[in-house]
C-alpha cells in the first residue's frame, strides 16, 4: 500500500528558501460524483438530475466514445478530453476530490494556499437548458462550499457562475456570497442561435450558432454583472474552453484540438472586454483567465498597440478614399501602367466596396470608441492593471509577461501561477512548485519574477478587490505586508477599500 512521501521534498526545499508564500491560483477539484449527484438532486429534484445525466451539452460532448470510426466521420464529431485525471499515483488522484487530504499535502507540494476551480463544473455554465443549467451551477457551488468551509485557512474552491443572462449571473452572484465562496469562475462566452438562420432552418438553429463575448455587439447589457462584482468584492475568473472551434475539430486526435483552446476561449473575452470598454467603465475590476498562458496576451497587448497605431480615427485619415487625388492617380496609371493600363483608366478605378462603403457611417468608423483611447498609454493602463493570466509550471513561456523590453511601454503583464492539480497536467503532486521554479533555474526568470508570479500578482488581484480576501488565512499578516508593497508602488490605489469590503 502506498504512504505519503515523509521528509522534506524539492518543492517544499524552495518554499523555504524563497522565503515567501507559493499561492496556487489554479488547481483542480476532481469532484466525487456520487455526492455531486445528490447535490444536483437536492437543488433541483429528481427530474433535473436525469436530464443532467442526459442532457445534450454534457452527453453530445462525450458522444465520441460510443460511436464508430466511420460514424465519426460521417458527422464530424470531434475527440474529447480522455482520461484527463491522474491515476497510477493513487494519492494523487485521491487527493483532487478529498480536501482533507490535499490539506495534509500543501505542504509537500511547497503551496501556502491553493484556489481549486472544477473539473466537471467547467461545463456547467455552458448547459443550454436554462434551468438545467441554473440547477447544475447552484449545486456544484453548494457541494464545494460545503466540503471545502473546514480548510478555508489554506484552500478556497471557485464558484461556477452561469453567463446566458446578466440576471441569473446576478443571482447566483449574489448566491455564492452568502455562502462565502470568495472566487467566482464564469463562463466567457455564450454559444446562441443565430437569429436569421433559426428561422430559416429551426432544426439545425442548435449549430448555428455565433459567439458572445458579453461585451462587444452582446445580445445583453452585462455591466450590471460587472457592477456587482465591484459590489461583492469579487475578481471574475474565465476558465472557458475553446475546444471544437475552428480548426480545433480532429475527430482522431485530442491533442490537436487541446494546443490553444484556453488561450482562443480567453483571448476572445480579453479582447472584449478591453474594446468593449469594460476596463474603462469599472478601471478597479480585475479579471483572471485560467490556464491559457500568458504569450498569447502578450501577443495581444503587443497587437493592440500596434493596430492603434495604425487604425486609430485620426490615422484611418491616411485610408479615406476621399482623400485620393483621382486626377494625379489616373496620371500616374497612365504614365507607369503601360499595357495593362492603356484603355482601362475610364470609370471607378478603385474597389468600391473596400474603398468606399466598407467604411460604413461616420459614426462607426472609431472603433476605439467604447475604450476612451487617446493616446498610446491609455492601452497599457486600460489593460496591464485589470488582466491576470494563469500559467502552468512547466510553460516556458510565461518569461514573456516580465519581459519590459519587449512589452511595449515597460509593461510587465501579471501572471499568476496555476499548478492544474487533479488532471494530467501535474504528473507529480509533489513537483508543483518545483517545476515552477524551473523557469528561474533555467535562467527564463530571476527570483523577483517568480515572487511576483506565485504570490504578489495573486494577492494583487484578490486582495485588489477585496482586502480581507485573505484575512483568517495562513497568509492573513503576508498578505497585508504585500498590499502595503502593491500600495507604495502605486500598483494598487493608496486606499483598496471596496464596497465588497465593506459588506464584509
Amino acid at each position: 500500500m502506498e504512504t505519503i512521501a515523509k521528509g522534506k521534498t524539492r518543492s517544499a526545499e524552495i518554499r523555504e528558501r524563497v522565503g515567501h508564500p507559493i499561492i496556487d491560483s489554479d488547481g483542480h477539484v476532481v469532484e466525487f460524483e456520487p455526492a455531486l449527484l445528490d447535490y444536483i438532486r437536492d437543488v433541483g429534484g429528481s427530474g433535473i438530475l436525469e436530464r443532467y445525466k442526459t442532457a445534450f451539452d454534457t452527453a453530445f460532448h462525450f458522444r465520441w466514445n460510443h460511436m464508430t470510426p466511420a460514424e465519426r466521420r460521417e458527422f464530424r464529431v470531434p475527440r474529447p478530453v480522455w482520461w484527463p485525471y491522474p491515476t497510477k499515483n493513487t494519492y494523487d488522484r485521491a487527493s483532487a476530490a478529498m480536501p482533507k487530504l490535499l490539506y495534509r499535502r500543501l505542504d509537500e507540494m511547497g503551496l501556502d494556499f491553493t484556489v481549486l476551480n472544477p473539473s466537471q463544473g467547467l461545463f456547467a455554465s455552458h448547459i443550454e437548458d436554462g434551468d438545467l443549467r441554473r440547477a447544475v451551477c447552484r449545486a456544484f457551488n453548494n457541494y464545494h462550499a460545503d466540503i471545502f468551509r473546514e480548510f478555508a485557512d489554506r484552500i478556497t474552491p471557485a464558484a461556477c457562475v452561469p453567463m446566458h443572462n446578466p440576471a441569473e449571473a446576478i443571482e447566483e452572484l449574489e448566491h455564492v456570497a452568502k455562502l462565502g465562496l470568495k472566487v467566482v469562475m464564469m463562463a466567457g462566452f455564450v454559444r446562441r442561435p443565430i437569429p436569421g438562420l433559426a428561422k430559416q432552418a429551426p432544426e439545425l438553429a442548435r449549430h448555428m450558432t455565433w459567439m458572445d463575448n458579453l461585451c462587444l455587439d452582446s445580445e445583453y447589457d452585462y455591466d450590471p454583472v460587472w457592477a456587482k462584482c465591484v459590489e461583492l468584492g469579487v475578481a471574475p475568473t474565465f476558465h472557458s474552453f475553446g475546444l471544437n472551434w475552428g480548426m480545433r475539430t480532429s475527430i482522431s486526435n485530442f491533442v490537436y484540438n487541446q494546443i490553444g483552446h484556453f488561450a482562443a476561449a480567453a483571448e476572445g473575452i480579453c479582447k472584449a472586454l478591453f474594446l468593449g470598454g469594460v476596463t474603462r467603465r469599472f478601471p478597479t475590476l480585475k479579471f483572471a483567465f485560467k490556464e491559457g498562458g500568458v504569450a498569447w496576451a502578450a501577443s495581444l497587448y503587443c497587437a493592440l498597440y500596434e493596430r492603434w497605431h495604425k487604425r486609430s480615427l485620426a490615422m484611418m485619415e491616411n485610408c479615406d478614399p476621399a482623400n485620393l487625388d483621382a486626377k494625379l492617380f489616373r496620371e500616374l496609371c497612365a504614365q507607369y501602367g503601360g499595357e495593362f493600363t492603356r484603355g482601362r483608366l475610364d470609370g471607378n478605378l478603385a474597389p468600391s466596396e473596400l474603398e468606399g462603403a466598407g467604411g460604413g457611417e461616420p459614426h462607426e468608423r472609431d472603433e476605439w470608441i467604447h475604450c476612451g483611447i487617446t493616446r498610446a498609454q491609455d492601452i497599457r493602463d486600460r489593460f496591464v492593471p485589470n488582466f491576470f493570466f494563469g500559467c502552468e509550471g512547466d510553460d516556458r513561456m510565461t518569461s514573456l509577461a516580465f519581459d519590459s523590453r519587449r512589452n511595449p511601454l515597460g509593461a510587465r503583464l501579471n501572471a499568476i501561477y496555476g499548478s492544474d492539480l487533479g488532471h494530467y497536467d501535474l504528473v507529480d503532486f509533489k513537483l508543483a512548485t518545483a517545476e515552477a521554479h524551473e523557469n528561474v533555474e533555467d535562467g527564463l526568470m530571476n527570483e523577483a519574477d517568480f515572487r511576483d508570479f506565485v504570490f504578489m500578482n495573486p494577492v494583487k488581484l484578490h486582495a485588489g478587490m477585496n482586502p480581507n480576501f485573505f484575512k483568517g488565512t495562513v497568509l492573513e499578516h503576508e498578505a497585508e505586508k504585500a498590499l502595503a508593497e502593491l500600495r507604495a508602488s502605486g500598483e494598487l490605489p493608496a486606499s483598496a477599500e471596496t464596497s465588497g469590503d465593506a459588506a464584509r
